[in-house]
Parts: C-alpha cells; structure tokens; sequence
C-alpha cells in the first residue's frame, strides 16, 4: 500500500511539475480577396506535456483558408500571434514547425514565422520561404532557438496566390499549421526518468 501511495504522489509530483505552460492566442484571422472577406481561424492547444498549438485553418469560419479552387478568391492572407510563458521555471529550446498545404496549378504560399523573446524583443527566429508544387504537401522545419527563453511571443503570417483565372482550378490551400515546443534537456530528462522510475515502481508491486 505504501508503495501505492508513493506512485500516486510521484504521478501528481510529475503532472503538476510539467503542467508549466500559459499560452495565449493573441490573433488568428485570414482575408480572402477579392472582396476583403475576413475570416476566423479556431486555435487548438495543449500545454501538458508540452506546448504544442495547432491552427486549423481549413475550419475558418465562415471559411476556409483557400484561393482558387473554383471560388472567386484569387489571393488571401492569414496571421497568427501567440505567446508562451513558463509559470513554473520552464525554459523554451526549440519547435518543430508544421505546414500542411495543397497546391494545384500556379498556386504559391508564401510564410514568415517570428519568435521574438518577450522581456527584452531580441529577436530568436526569423525565417520566411515560399511554397510550390502540385498535391499534397508538407514542410515540417525543426527550430533550436539560439538561446533559451521562458516567456516568448511568437508572429507567423501567411500569404496565399494563384495567377491563374478565378474561377478555376488552380488551388492554394492552407490546410494546417502546427509548432511542437521543446523545453530545455533537464526537463526532458527528468521527466523520462520519473516516468521510467514509475514504470519500474509498477512492475514490483504486480
């Protein structure tokens, strides 16, 4: 029993010394033109663990972030802010950063992502590319900041064209965008070695 008792207080111990992250949606909005039709882009996010915040942009409301495709829309852009603050000593080292798009014809997107540390502005990532091709596509970009930060706020916009004629059957659609946060290795570790430990803890008590 007193084994019991121990896993549970070291289960809680773990969760609550994890349970670190405030994430704040501070803007998800897209335009399609023409016609300058605004757009909401619902935000999902997770903090246990660790950060991870998803922008569903094919869920706009009332739609979706897409040109072409046999709309009227021949170009649109969207822009997300977002900030993470450690409430319990955690340190940011990096992300995985995920687009999911579909692209047909003369279709391109171009993104620009900004991580900016929030106590002084220095500015830790800042990276911009454009997108081609034709189907489905997929960018995942895993990110080391130079330096670690415990209060970031982060400024990601996008840009969404066809040259082609609308109506048509050229196709830019920005499907999803994804960023997996990583915390510093320490807290990595010793959240590999509590969970090993209570593995090991539940073995002996079967």
């Amino acid at each position: 029993m007193r084994r019991v008792l121990l896993a549970v207080a070291v289960s809680a111990l773990i969760a609550g010394a994890y349970a670190q992250w405030n994430v704040i949606i501070i803007q998800s909005q897209g335009v399609l033109n023409p016609g300058g039709v605004q757009t909401s882009v619902p935000a999902q996010v997770f903090v246990n663990p660790l950060p991870q915040v998803t922008f569903l942009t094919a869920a706009g409301n009332p739609h979706p972030i897409l040109v072409g495709d046999g709309t009227s829309f021949t170009n649109a852009s969207y822009s997300a802010t977002y900030r993470i603050q450690a409430t319990a000593g955690g340190q940011l080292t990096g992300f995985n950063f995920v687009i999911s798009a579909f692209l047909q014809g003369s279709a391109q997107i171009t993104w620009q992502k900004k991580v900016v540390r929030t106590a002084d502005n220095a500015i830790l990532y800042n990276q911009t590319d454009t997108i081609t091709g034709s189907g489905p596509i997929v960018v995942s970009l895993p990110v080391s900041l130079p330096a670690p930060a415990s209060d970031v706020t982060v400024y990601e916009d996008f840009s969404l064209s066809i040259s082609g004629p609308a109506p048509g059957t050229d196709t830019a659609s920005l499907l999803l965008v994804q960023q997996d946060w990583v915390p510093e290795p320490a807290s990595l570790l010793a959240l590999g070695a509590g969970l090993a430990g209570l593995i090991g803890l539940r073995r002996r008590i079967r």
